[in-house]
């Protein structure tokens, strides 16, 4: 069977996933959106850079790519600063009769207990009214901390705590407004960004505590988080621009679900933008990795090193991202409708990627 796809964004992630969507011998990419009038009119081929045209013209016009009644939109529209209108624009893909795999928002990963019922309602309001599904993943939040964590314990005898971190040197991510806006990173001693304002991360990364504590059956008292930063020591440059010498140039957080006041299920981020910065902080394998820690009977540690053909470890956690949804569309357009889980899906493969 093969399905037909809108890719709904040509970002970072959205570009992985037009490629990502034509490497499927059982998908059809049936449509391109954007949201940049430069864009528009452009073939999808080129706007992924793959050097070649697709066939498929990019558009603005989101009622008429509804209207071509695709079989999946794969959305890949930044969030983090437009929450209410990404929140619309799935409701609106979903009543549509359409279903999504989204990169975001990323509490939709897993919300029970995340955020409250009047803002996961009306898209499971709306998945009911058009009879579909929506799923939220990637790589993190999403398989470096659901699936793959989930997995190891499946080996264990008695377990303690389950970790899962990222640990990577973000130097090379060209998206200034995630940096610098969102991140706080080139932020000034005082200056508290988005991600670091009251209650944002237990939002954000709540979703994989919660989820990995109910694939466990552990019923959380309480998530907690807390941060820590290292300034620059002196004026450097990144992909995304400059950073000044005394403005936050490392950032280390962690999300902790906790039982009787003893943490069970953590999602720590280290994120460096020079690997000389806070030595004392976790450190990667290579470029940086994701790793799962399962404290317990046996302790294990599974360390996940992504690296794309670029040479880039980043590059790759983009791609990777994309992948993650693009290869669970079959999953997802064949599941009940409702807003989906990784716990309420079957094990997503690769299946038709094998280079023959």
């Amino acid at each position: 069977m093969t399905y037909r796809v809108v890719a709904w964004s040509t970002g970072n992630v959205g570009r992985q996933a037009i490629a990502g969507i034509d490497a499927r011998p059982d998908l059809e990419l049936a449509g391109v959106w954007v949201s940049s009038p430069g864009k528009v009119g452009r073939d999808a081929g080129d706007l992924a850079g793959l050097g070649r045209e697709l066939g498929v013209k990019a558009t603005d016009d989101a009622d008429a790519l509804l209207a071509l009644k695709p079989d999946c939109v794969v959305y890949t529209a930044m969030a983090d600063d437009r929450l209410n209108e990404a929140l619309d624009d799935l409701a609106k893909i979903l009543r549509a009769g359409v279903n999504v795999v989204s990169s975001s928002p990323v509490f939709l990963q897993f919300p029970d207990g995340v955020v409250p019922g009047e803002v996961s309602g009306p898209i499971r309001a709306a998945a009911d009214e058009g009879q579909v599904s929506l799923w939220v993943n990637g790589i993190d939040p999403g398989f470096a901390n659901d699936t793959l964590p989930l997995a190891l314990t499946g080996i264990s005898e008695r377990i303690d705590e389950v970790r899962c971190q990222e640990i990577l040197d973000y130097s090379t991510y060209d998206n200034r407004k995630v940096l610098f806006d969102i991140m706080g990173f080139g932020a000034k001693p005082g200056d508290t960004p988005l991600l670091l304002q009251p209650g944002v991360l237990e939002l954000a990364w709540g979703s994989v505590v919660r989820q990995i504590a109910a694939g466990l059956d552990v019923e959380l008292d309480e998530v907690t988080a807390v941060f820590d930063t290292v300034p620059a020591p002196e004026t450097f440059e990144i992909k995304s621009g400059v950073i000044e010498a005394g403005t936050t140039a490392a950032l280390r957080f962690e999300v902790i679900g906790k039982v009787n006041g003893k943490a069970v299920c953590v999602l720590e981020h280290v994120t460096r933008l020079r690997p000389d910065l806070a030595p004392d902080w976790p450190q990667p394998v290579g470029q940086g990795n994701y790793r799962v820690i399962v404290t317990g009977e046996p302790t294990m540690t599974v360390d996940l090193q992504l690296m794309a053909s670029d040479g880039d470890h980043n590059t790759a956690g983009l791609k990777t991202t994309a992948m993650r949804l693009v290869n669970a569309i079959p999953a997802v357009v064949e599941a009940q409708p409702g807003l989906l889980t990784v716990l309420d899906l079957p094990t997503i493969t690769g299946r038709g990627l094998v280079a023959q």
